[in-house]
């Protein structure tokens, strides 16, 4: 399994989730990324979920 960080922030930039997750791939983090987003109704903020190799799995502005 690798950790991934999802973050989101508000327009001007104030952090407003910061998280860290295990998938066993992108395609996973991806799916476990964006349902997380929902959940906390933040699908529309930007937001962006980095795997562990620096790469990004999920990006919104």
């Amino acid at each position: 399994m690798k950790k991934y960080f999802l973050t989101v922030f508000e327009k001007d930039g104030t952090n407003v989730l910061d998280e860290s997750f295990e998938a066993e791939n992108d395609a996973e983090a991806k799916d476990i990324g964006g349902n997380k987003l929902e959940e906390h109704g933040f699908s529309d903020y930007t937001h962006r979920c980095v795997a562990p190799e620096g790469h990004l799995v999920l990006f919104h502005r």
